[in-house]
């Protein structure tokens, strides 16, 4: 079950850090022990554990390791920071991750048309 399987229910570690882009800059290997730390620190990250010791993550997992992972990669947020947004019952995550996505095109955008005036400039 090491291929990564899109119709799966279940997704191995390995698949995880893949579908979440934490792959090592120096050997291109999936960072399977962030995804553990992360595991650690975030009670709401529950593996299924079905053969051994081998991790079987559910949609709902990886979901949440998207979540964290955007806050603490793209928003900048500190694990302590992650957690009380997490374990708030009133906090709309979803709306936060889809309004900073928006906002990235945006600034994109802004900064295309800047270098394109800046191009134009020069010319």
């Amino acid at each position: 079950m090491n291929s990564f399987n899109p119709n799966s229910k279940y997704k191995t570690i390995g698949e995880v850090a893949k579908i979440l882009d934490l792959i090592n800059k120096k050997n291109g290997l999936p960072s399977t022990h962030t995804i553990r730390f992360w595991e650690k620190e975030f009670k709401q990250i529950k593996p299924k554990i079905f053969y051994g010791k081998r991790r079987y993550y559910d949609e709902n997992a990886i979901n949440i390791l998207k979540k964290i992972k955007f806050l603490l990669k793209d928003k900048g947020m500190t694990l302590n920071g992650v957690k009380k947004v997490l374990n708030s019952e009133n906090s709309d995550i979803d709306e936060l991750y889809n309004t900073s996505i928006n906002q990235k095109n945006i600034i994109k955008s802004k900064i295309n048309k800047i270098k394109k005036m800046l191009k134009e400039f020069k010319n």
